[in-house]
């Protein structure tokens, strides 16, 4: 199979679509791989490290979309990359169609395009193996995040996380107890954060205070998320499920409750936000203040960390790829459950993607 790996062309997307050692793998199973001239130069990979795994470096974006029969992103692709795509074109990305913008999903269903979303590839057990490194990666950096933005010097209130003596610690409130929210409150109890983490699951909630005995669980209902973002410094969001849109649980007269000067991270914006007054921003521009709230919406929080970020990525992909490359379509939709619930559009349809309502989703 002719596969390409193009260079990421979303601002601020530092990560490729795969490694040198991911293409090694692909190339010994006599694969021909394609990659784009310096796309993963952010990422500290160069094209000598590719050459060297086997792979055919091209200079131009269009030759590798019209070259390939598979394509490897990262990021969701941009309109004009859909249209370099051949018809019957098999993608592969974090695709995060639940949240785009109708022209992208209507591109991928005129031109037919065989669209798999990483984050939406499930185990029999509900996990999602692919999503989750960077669901931890995005929650590990949580708190660095917030260590920077509740500084003085950047408008922040002016707090440490960890307190000192005869001062308080900052008041950590992570919302949602599954991969991202549970290694945000590893995160910020390592920088000695006093960490209340919010979830619908009582069952989530129990392995949190398995792990964590010093952190306060609550159930996520209503009053309660109210009464904990008012007296939180930080807020973290972590409130999706793959294939929808985030559900709001943060509204806007919550915030106009919050503390001033207050720092509310949403890791859910990437599909949508979870937090009424949420906007997407990006890693020049990161904050804006909402109703005297700091808001940091960055939807790509991973590609701070590029290399790490591509390098978990690839390990927890490598495999369901190598299942795509070997299996027509129709077997993967009969076969492979994992992999079939991923398929977001095929032949012009569009499958396995929804809007959030109000009796479905669930907190991760």
């Amino acid at each position: 199979m002719n596969i390409g790996i193009p260079a990421e062309r979303r601002p601020f997307e530092y990560r490729v679509g795969m490694s040198p050692a991911g293409v090694e793998i692909l190339t010994q199973s006599n694969h021909t791989v394609y990659v784009e001239h310096d796309a993963g130069k952010a990422a500290g990979f160069s094209d000598i490290q590719y050459e060297h795994s086997g792979a055919k470096l091209v200079y131009s974006a269009r030759e590798v979309f019209g070259r390939s029969e598979l394509i490897l992103k990262l990021a969701r692709p941009l309109i004009d990359e859909i249209t370099w795509m051949n018809p019957g074109t098999i993608l592969m990305g974090f695709l995060q169609l639940a949240s785009a913008r109708e022209d992208r999903i209507q591109g991928l269903l005129q031109n037919e395009i065989t669209s798999i979303a990483y984050e939406q590839i499930m185990l029999p057990d509900g996990s999602f193996p692919v999503l989750k490194p960077l669901s931890q990666i995005g929650g590990l950096l949580s708190s660095q995040i917030a260590a920077k933005f509740i500084q003085t010097n950047v408008g922040g209130k002016g707090i440490l996380l960890g307190g000192i003596v005869g001062v308080p610690p900052a008041e950590v409130v992570i919302i949602g107890a599954g991969n991202a929210g549970t290694n945000a409150a590893k995160s910020f109890l390592g920088l000695g954060a006093h960490v209340t983490v919010l979830d619908r699951s009582m069952k989530a909630l129990e392995l949190v205070a398995e792990k964590f005995p010093t952190v306060t669980t609550i159930p996520a209902t209503s009053r309660n998320l109210q009464k904990s973002c008012s007296y939180a410094d930080v807020v973290v969001g972590a409130v999706m499920w793959p294939g929808t849109r985030a559900p709001i649980v943060i509204t806007r007269e919550m915030v106009k409750k919050m503390k001033p000067r207050s720092l509310i991270i949403d890791l859910s914006i990437d599909l949508g936000g979870c937090c009424e007054t949420s906007r997407p921003t990006t890693h020049d521009q990161p904050t804006y203040v909402e109703e005297g709230v700091i808001h940091y919406c960055v939807p790509n929080i991973p590609a701070l960390v590029a290399r790490t970020a591509t390098h978990a990525f690839v390990n927890a992909s490598v495999p369901y790829i190598q299942d795509v490359i070997s299996n027509n379509v129709e077997s993967l939709i009969s076969d492979f459950p994992s992999i079939e619930v991923a398929i977001n559009t095929h032949k012009g349809i569009l499958r396995n993607v929804h809007q959030w309502h109000s009796d479905s989703g669930d907190i991760l």
